[in-house]
């Protein structure tokens, strides 16, 4: 009979190793049963191939059979350390092992035991000698073998935790949970031919082969990738079904601040500006992404989505993630947008509170304007929904960089309209993600590409620099800095690491300083600085009082710096190519030839492989593609933003089962013989907690 009602039971009542364990199985993210078999391997030990003592081979990973003959456990006579040996043979020769600091070793094996052992061999003395190798003995039933003599787990741990430990564990929570109803619908485990959800859980942690393995491996990356869309689809459904603003722009207006830019809009910015056009005339909300390269001119598409907001008499908020940003926003707009509209923009910050016009307002004016509809267009950081602020017809949110609205947040900006209805939602990021990732980080929004860069704006030139052309570069940054230019130097830590290897943003200005430049005004910024700190230095940046910035990634996505043509990245195999592409996006922001000096110390082909495609590609998408093969995904987004896809299993380059999962979820969605929606919604809730998908 189960010990085990279900498996959401907390993880200390699975066993008393659980109990004892139960602080450190929560750092690896499991509270419950459900969590424990939700932690999957992170790779395999084949100790499937049992050899005899004669086919042992020097320095090679064996696992073998034999009967224990003699075991005994004493101190060394100098160090004192416990030490257990043992005497262990088969029917074609006899081995020593011998296991260090592990008393428990000679209190579990005894004389007469039959036992597997595997681990590295050495032949001294005519006699092969085993030092530490893992061990168990031999059970009756092969199931119950779970350390040796098979493909062997290896989960991600820790503090005290042992291997042993968590493969004790989850074998007992497999064998006690009850059977639980497989959540897929039957009509895809039998097309896909995926195994069952109990037997694929058990083949996933203890595989009685490499087919049995994949299979399991296949359907569970499946499953998760199968709800993440099936929750994607639904949320888009439910957010349809809301009532938005029908808004019709002036089409005059619109025509003619487009005919007086400076410039004309490639074609890429047109398609998504007539997309984006067409969703705010639609009923429901429009929930879009517009991906665009660094320089290929999202902003100006933004402004002019928000002036038909406002040429119809509808209210629009633009959220920056930084002030500073905010600011720039602000200026964009009263360059883009005609001077009779100024005096319904306005700055909205925690420090500043001006309309389009140059008046100054207190913070109980503009929330007063705001409220009344005066201010058409408030442009200010997500202040603008956290705030005590109240909006007349807030007809759409613009969200800056990387900023995703879940739920929570777009009832929000429908609880703040007096007439209750949704704005449409229009989000914005300069990071080139490949179509494949798009469709699955951002399964709910609609997708929009800018690719093209604006007709004449300089390639930045790119150069992989080895370390005794150091010097000339260093002579020509200060060429560059004499004729007014300014000059980022780009560094992966803060502070110093040996361990690493690398670079600090506080020992590179340190070096530059002192030894380098020491004529030369330099300032660092970095994540452990104060906000109003960081918003200061980017200012002075900007207005050009000093030359030389040394910087982390807090500078990836940022301000415009007009004068910065230079751009230093040391250590410049620690970012992946999507991040290298951001940072270079910094400099070339105007018609000045713009430069970006890489330096690595990691010689090894790879490397230069990668590091040569940035020399030789000015195309944000094409270096993605190229960081998702060489990398994997994470390198797309840099360390911070991995946390946007919580997969247990699935990966983001399993572009094949991606498509599969999509498919899918779009019949299984819309076609109602296999789950009705209350069904799939309730089927999404089991899973919430196993899968992680808040």
């Amino acid at each position: 009979m189960s010990k085990i009602k279900n498996a959401d039971i907390e993880i200390n009542q699975l066993h008393s190793i659980a109990d004892k364990l139960s602080r450190d199985l929560k750092k690896i993210g499991v509270n419950t049963v459900a969590d424990l078999l939700w932690c999957f391997p992170r790779r395999y030990e084949d100790l499937s191939q049992i050899k005899k003592v004669s086919e042992l081979q020097e320095n090679e990973v064996a696992t073998i059979c034999v009967k224990v003959k003699n075991i005994k456990t004493y101190r060394s006579f100098r160090s004192k350390m416990i030490i257990t040996e043992m005497i262990a043979g088969d029917d074609t020769d006899d081995i020593k092992a011998m296991w260090f600091r592990q008393k428990f070793v000679g209190q579990i094996i005894k004389p007469s035991d039959e036992i597997y052992i595997s681990g590295k061999t050495q032949k001294k003395n005519s006699l092969w000698h085993f030092n530490s190798p893992s061990y168990e003995k031999v059970k009756q039933l092969k199931d119950d073998q779970i350390h040796s003599a098979r493909l062997v787990p290896i989960y991600h741990l820790s503090g005290k935790i042992t291997q042993k430990q968590i493969r004790f564990l989850i074998s007992k929570a497999l064998k006690d949970v009850p059977y639980v109803e497989d959540p897929l619908p039957v009509n895809i485990l039998n097309k896909e031919k995926y195994p069952w959800l109990n037997d694929a859980l058990q083949e996933i942690h203890f595989p009685s082969n490499q087919k049995s393995l994949k299979s399991a491996s296949q359907r569970l990356k499946f499953q998760e990738l199968f709800y993440l869309q099936c929750k994607y689809r639904l949320a888009k459904q439910d957010y349809q079904k809301q009532a938005s603003y029908n808004i019709r722009p002036d089409k005059n207006i619109l025509n003619q601040t487009v005919n007086n830019l400076p410039f004309k809009l490639t074609m890429d910015q047109q398609i998504t500006l007539v997309d984006i056009l067409a969703d705010l005339q639609k009923s429901y909300p429009m929930n879009r992404l517009v991906e665009g390269d660094v320089g290929s001119g999202k902003t100006v598409i933004a402004m002019l989505a928000a002036l038909a907001t406002i040429s119809d008499n509808f209210q629009t908020a633009l959220m920056a993630p930084t002030e500073i940003l905010a600011s720039q926003h602000f200026i964009s707009a009263k360059k883009i947008i005609d001077k009779k509209f100024h005096h319904q923009i306005a700055l909205f910050t925690r420090t500043q509170m001006i309309s389009g016009d140059g008046n100054k307002l207190t913070k109980k004016q503009i929330s007063e304007q705001i409220k009344q509809g005066e201010i058409k267009l408030i442009i200010g950081t997500h202040s603008l929904i956290q705030e005590k602020i109240k909006y007349q017809n807030l007809a759409m949110a613009i969200i800056d960089e990387q900023h995703r609205f879940g739920v929570s947040q777009r009832q929000g900006l429908k609880n703040k309209n007096a007439t209750k209805k949704v704005p449409h939602l229009l989000s914005m990021t300069a990071t080139p993600i490949p179509r494949t990732l798009s469709l699955t980080l951002y399964g709910d929004l609609d997708i929009s590409l800018i690719k093209e860069k604006p007709a004449g704006r300089q390639v930045i030139k790119t150069f992989l620099v080895p370390e005794k052309k150091r010097k000339d570069s260093y002579k020509f940054v200060r060429e560059k800095i004499a004729l007014g230019q300014q000059v980022f130097v780009i560094c992966p830590l803060i502070d110093e690491s040996d361990k690493l290897g690398v670079k600090s943003v506080k020992q590179e200005y340190e070096k530059l300083n002192t030894e380098v430049f020491p004529d030369l005004e330099i300032r660092q910024i970095h994540g452990k600085l104060k906000s109003e700190e960081k918003e200061k230095i980017m200012a002075d940046f900007k207005e050009n009082k000093f030359p030389i910035l040394v910087a982390t990634s807090v500078i990836e996505v940022g301000v415009d710096i007009p004068n910065a043509t230079i751009m230093l990245i040391e250590g410049a195999e620690r970012f992946g190519l999507s991040q290298l592409h951001q940072f270079r996006g910094r400099i070339g922001r105007n018609d000045l030839e713009s430069f970006c000096l890489l330096f690595t110390s990691d010689e090894s082909q790879l490397n230069k492989q990668r590091l040569q495609a940035m020399t030789k590609s000015s195309d944000g998408f094409e270096l993605a593609e190229l960081d998702l093969e060489l990398r994997g995904s994470g390198e797309i987004f840099g360390t911070k933003q991995t946390g946007l896809m919580k997969l247990k299993i699935a990966k983001l380059s399993d572009t094949k089962l991606i498509k599969k999962a999509q498919d899918w979820a779009k019949e299984v969605t819309e076609n109602k013989k296999y789950l009705s929606q209350k069904q799939l919604q309730v089927v999404l809730m089991e899973l919430k907690t196993e899968m992680h998908l808040e």
